[in-house]
């Protein structure tokens, strides 16, 4: 086996190693679809650029940060979107002209246009958004609605319904 058949089975193995068969499971699941979806759109999404970096952190149960960090961009240079499951974040910068890298004897900082896409759960939605430091900070919470709260149903109650995260509260 020649240099080349070797490089050729590791780049294969490679990206099978990377690459999620998913068929199997969706052939025996039923409304799941958007999750396959997501795992493998995220495994096909990490091979791309990761610029800005950023973190996630979960700061409680239901409350989260994005913080991504984004040294030299201003605040209306920034765009954050918020749709049904999804968190856009979109950061433009002027393209730096010929005239403006000649002054430079060193250009490393990296001074370009940038779009994050964050997958969000159901019912997570963007609390607060700050810039400071060379940091966008996005917060997130989740509110689950009350009619899809767990509820306790009385037996022969004639419809009496106990809120359960009240009760929970409650028995603590």
């Amino acid at each position: 086996m020649g240099p080349a058949s070797l490089f050729k089975t590791l780049n294969h193995e490679d990206l099978m190693m990377r690459g999620f068969d998913l068929t199997p499971y969706r052939r025996s699941t039923v409304g799941f679809d958007r999750l396959f979806d997501l795992i493998e759109n995220s495994a096909r999404l990490q091979s791309t650029d990761n610029y800005p970096p950023f973190n996630i952190e979960r700061l409680d149960e239901d409350r989260y940060r994005v913080t991504l960090a984004v040294a030299g961009f201003k605040a209306e240079e920034i765009d954050i979107t918020a749709q049904q499951n999804l968190l856009q974040i979109v950061g433009r910068k002027a393209e730096v002209t010929d005239d403006d890298r000649s002054k430079y004897l060193h250009l490393g900082i990296a001074n370009r246009s940038f779009e994050r896409r964050f997958e969000l759960a159901d019912f997570v939605r963007v609390d607060n958004a700050g810039l400071s430091d060379g940091l966008l900070s996005v917060e997130l919470v989740r509110e689950i609605p009350d009619a899809m709260k767990p509820r306790k149903i009385a037996i022969n109650g004639k419809g009496a319904v106990v809120d359960m995260a009240a009760s929970d509260k409650n028995a603590a």
